[in-house]
């Protein structure tokens, strides 16, 4: 053994009280946060009478729950009594939130660039004026907006559900953002070059906010996945029902099911946690370079 390792003093790791006190309150926030969740699996594994005497854990999981609470409602597409083809719970959301993303997408980016790097009369006090209409609640516009659908003959219809949610202030206002903390050399290069608006929008920004885009995609598509009040007001036919809709099924005369609601919700929350996971990154970084310049 050499004198420099027998003279060697252990290392001592300092713990600083207050990064220790940050870490045990992100610790707590995380638990509240998780516990709903925890809760929500626990009481799908649990059978109607443990629910309903108020038992925390369950004596023996019941796993067959998720089975019984798929083949009880229509998750899937099959034929109804008359040959119809309905498309079910999933296929029905899964199609209204890809036209509502899409939608949000091309709308919003316009809209951003405009608002950004176009100048044109009254451009601040428009988009003030839009900033505006974000202090109005929603449950405020339901009415006027159910009217104006039903003007327009789109009550029980596809439309309906789209179209009312196919532009955000919040989204241009994310994105206007982003948009104008690109360097303005480059949109200079780009004129020189001969570039129009409508190229270097396609051909330099959005490649230069891939983040914001996926950020602008995740939000949409979590609230047009977890949308339930519009829904359950225009759609008026089951073959239009989205998942959040469909999960009335478990409320019954006899009373509610509420270990096969919680099994049916938690197979629900799957394809917005596998969304999630595969975009994280570009959310995190979208959200937190947004906003750097105003």
């Amino acid at each position: 053994m050499s004198v420099k390792a027998a003279t060697a003093k252990p290392v001592r790791l300092r713990i600083q009280p207050g990064r220790a006190f940050i870490y045990l309150f992100l610790i707590i926030g995380a638990s509240i946060a998780i516990f709903p969740f925890f809760w929500m699996v626990l009481t799908s594994l649990k059978t109607q009478t443990e629910v309903a005497r108020g038992a925390f854990w369950p004596e023996q999981f019941r796993w067959y729950n998720y089975l019984e609470a798929w083949s009880e409602a229509e998750w899937g597409p099959y034929f109804d009594h008359s040959g119809r083809w309905i498309p079910g719970y999933f296929l029905n959301t899964l199609f209204i939130a890809a036209c509502t993303v899409t939608a949000n997408l091309f709308t919003n980016v316009l809209a951003a660039y405009a608002f950004a790097r176009i100048r044109f009369p009254g451009k601040n006090v428009i988009f003030f004026a839009f900033l505006a209409t974000m202090m109005i609640p929603s449950e405020v516009t339901i009415i006027p907006n159910f009217l104006l659908v039903s003007k327009l003959g789109w009550v029980n219809n596809y439309l309906g559900l789209i179209v009312p949610w196919t532009a955000s202030v919040f989204y241009i206002f994310l994105l206007r953002q982003f948009f104008m903390g690109i360097p303005n050399e480059l949109y200079d290069a780009a004129l020189i070059d001969g570039c129009g608006h409508l190229r270097f929008l396609i051909q330099i920004v959005l490649p230069l906010s891939k983040a914001a885009l996926v950020t602008v995609v995740l939000l949409s598509f979590i609230g047009s996945w977890n949308s339930f009040l519009w829904p359950l007001i225009v759609a008026r036919d089951v073959a239009l029902y989205p998942i959040q809709v469909g999960l009335r099924s478990f409320i019954t005369e006899m009373g509610n099911e509420v270990q096969l609601m919680m099994a049916a919700a938690t197979f629900v929350i799957v394809p917005v946690l596998v969304l999630y996971f595969f975009t994280q990154k570009q959310f995190t970084e979208g959200i937190a370079t947004t906003g750097l310049k105003g």
